[in-house]
C-alpha cells in the first residue's frame, strides 16, 4: 500500500473509531440501550496450545431464519448484521478448567484467546469449552454478558485434516456474478441460501472417513465478512454439514487495510499456513474452486508443503475455464508433489475417488448420490413445458495416463487438462471429470 494511502486509512479508521465510541454513547444517553453480547467463532487447537476469537457487540436482535421470512425480514436482519455496533476495547474474562485469564478486545470489539492447558484434555473429546464474560464495561445493575466458546482439538486417531474454501465450494454465492451474490447476500438467508448438490453428503463422509467413526478436523475459509458468521453457522446446521473453525478474511467497515478489503489472497494464505503449522502431523485435502483464487492459492501451498497435501478438489464448471492458467500452474505443482488434482463439475467424482484411496467409506458413496439427487433444483416451469433433460454423468478423462510425473507435466504443458475438458457430447454430458496424478500415485490408488 502506497504511504499516502496508508496514512489515509489510518486516520480514517481514527475517525470511524471516534464516531463509533460517540455513537455509542448518544444512544446511551436517549436509551437506546440494547444488551451487550460475546460472540465467539470456533477455535481451534492442540493438546499444548488452542486459539479462540471472538466479538463484543450489542445485540442486535437477529432472528433464526424461517422459510416464510419476507424479502423485507430478511433485508432488515441483512441491515443489522451490517450495522454491528461493536464494543471498542471491551474486557473479556476466559475461564478453562480452572485457568482465568482477561483479554482486551481492539477498537472494532475482536479479541483472541490463547489458552496454554495446564493437564491433558480428556480422550475422544473433539470440541473444548471455554467460558467466557464480559468484564467492561458494564451497565450499572446489568448482568455481565455470558457465552461458550468452542475449541477443535483433533483427537490423535485423526487420519487427516479438510481445509475448504465456502464460497462458491460449499455454498452457491455467484461470486462471478456482483447482482446475483448480491440478491442472495442481502434478500436471502440461511434458510434459502443452496448448498452445492451433495456437498454435505460427501463432507460428513470426509469427517467420518474410512471407518465411517473417525473424526476428521474440518476447515472453512470464506471471502465473506466476519458479520456473516452468524448466517453460515445456521446453514450449516441447516445442511448437516460438519462442524468446523470458519476463518473469514475481512470486516464490513474502515480496517487497516482499507474500506472492506477485497484483496483476500495473502490473507487466505496466511490462514491455511496457519492451520498446517498447528496441525503438524495431518496431511491434508484441499477443496475448492475455479471462479477465484483458489488455484493460485493452493499452488502455493503445494509448493510450500509437498508432502502433506494428499489431494487438491477443484469444483469445475466448464468445458473452456476462463482460468486455464492457473489450473494448469497448480496441476504442475502438484505433480511435483507426488500429489493429485482432480476437476470435477459434481460432488461425486470426488466422493468416488477418496473412496477408492481409503479416505471415506464406499458404503457413504449412496447416500452422497442420493443427496445429490435431492439437491438438485427442480426444472423450471419453461423447462417442463420444452421437456427439457437433465444432462448425463460426465465422463472421467486422466491426463496422460500410466505416465510418470515429468511426462505428465509435459502432457499438461502442452493442453492436455484442455482436450481432457473436450471429451465426451458437450450437449449431453456435464463437465467431464479430469484427473492429473503421476503413475506412482495412480499405483497407490489400485485396490490390494
Amino acid at each position: 500500500m502506497a504511504r499516502w494511502k496508508e496514512v489515509l486509512t489510518h486516520l480514517s479508521v481514527d475517525v470511524e473509531t471516534r464516531y463509533d465510541i460517540l455513537k455509542n454513547r448518544l444512544r446511551e444517553r436517549l436509551g437506546c440501550r440494547n444488551p451487550v453480547m460475546i460472540l465467539p467463532y470456533r477455535g481451534y487447537g492442540t493438546p499444548e496450545r488452542m486459539f479462540l476469537r471472538g466479538r463484543v457487540l450489542k445485540d442486535r436482535s437477529i432472528t433464526p431464519a424461517q422459510e416464510d421470512d419476507s424479502t423485507w425480514e430478511n433485508l432488515v436482519n441483512m441491515w443489522r448484521r451490517a450495522n454491528s455496533v461493536e464494543i471498542p476495547y471491551a474486557q473479556v474474562r476466559a475461564r478453562f478448567d480452572g485457568q482465568e485469564q482477561v483479554v482486551t478486545a481492539n477498537v472494532e470489539g475482536f479479541f483472541e484467546v490463547w489458552i496454554e492447558p495446564a493437564k491433558p484434555l480428556p480422550d475422544g473429546q473433539l470440541w473444548q469449552e471455554v467460558e467466557l464474560e464480559l468484564v467492561a464495561p458494564l451497565d450499572d445493575g446489568e448482568a455481565p454478558a455470558r457465552a461458550t466458546g468452542q475449541i477443535l482439538v483433533p483427537p490423535r486417531d485423526a487420519d487427516f485434516a479438510v481445509i475448504s474454501d465456502v464460497d462458491d465450494t460449499v455454498l452457491q454465492s455467484n461470486v462471478t456474478s456482483v447482482v446475483k451474490m448480491a440478491r442472495a447476500t442481502f434478500l436471502g438467508n440461511a434458510r434459502l441460501r443452496l448448498p452445492f448438490e451433495g456437498v454435505a453428503a460427501f463432507y460428513r463422509a470426509l469427517h467420518r472417513g474410512r471407518t465411517g467413526s473417525k473424526l476428521n478436523p474440518m476447515f472453512y475459509v470464506s471471502s465473506s465478512p466476519w458479520n456473516l458468521y452468524d448466517l453460515l453457522s445456521e446453514f450449516f446446521n441447516l445442511q448437516e454439514i460438519p462442524i468446523g473453525p470458519v476463518l473469514f478474511l475481512r470486516d464490513w467497515g474502515l480496517t487497516d487495510q482499507g474500506f472492506l478489503p477485497l484483496k483476500n489472497r495473502e490473507h487466505k494464505l496466511s490462514y491455511i499456513q496457519e492451520i498446517i503449522e498447528t496441525f503438524k502431523d495431518l496431511p491434508f485435502i484441499l477443496i475448492g474452486d475455479s471462479t477465484q483464487e483458489d488455484p493460485e492459492i493452493y499452488t502455493e501451498v503445494v509448493a510450500r508443503y509437498p508432502k502433506r497435501i494428499l489431494a487438491v478438489y477443484i469444483r469445475n464448471v466448464e468445458r473452456d475455464p476462463r482460468r486455464m492458467d492457473e489450473i494448469k500452474a497448480l496441476a504442475e505443482q502438484a505433480l511435483k508433489a507426488g500429489s493429485v488434482l482432480i476437476l470435477a463439475e459434481t460432488t461425486l467424482p470426488l466422493a468416488e475417488h477418496a473412496a477408492k484411496q481409503g479416505w471415506i467409506d464406499p458404503d457413504a458413496l449412496p447416500e452422497i448420490e442420493i443427496e445429490k439427487q435431492a439437491d438438485a433444483a427442480p426444472p423450471t416451469a419453461l423447462e417442463t413445458l420444452l421437456g427439457k433433460e437433465e444432462k448425463a454423468e460426465a465422463p472421467t478423462v486422466e491426463v496422460a495416463p500410466g505416465a510418470g510425473a515429468r511426462e505428465t507435466i509435459e502432457a499438461v504443458q502442452e493442453g492436455g487438462i484442455e482436450e481432457a475438458l473436450q471429451a465426451g457430447d458437450a450437449e449431453a454430458e456435464e463437465a467431464p471429470t479430469v484427473v492429473v496424478r503421476p503413475e506412482e500415485a495412480a499405483e497407490d490408488e489400485k485396490e490390494p
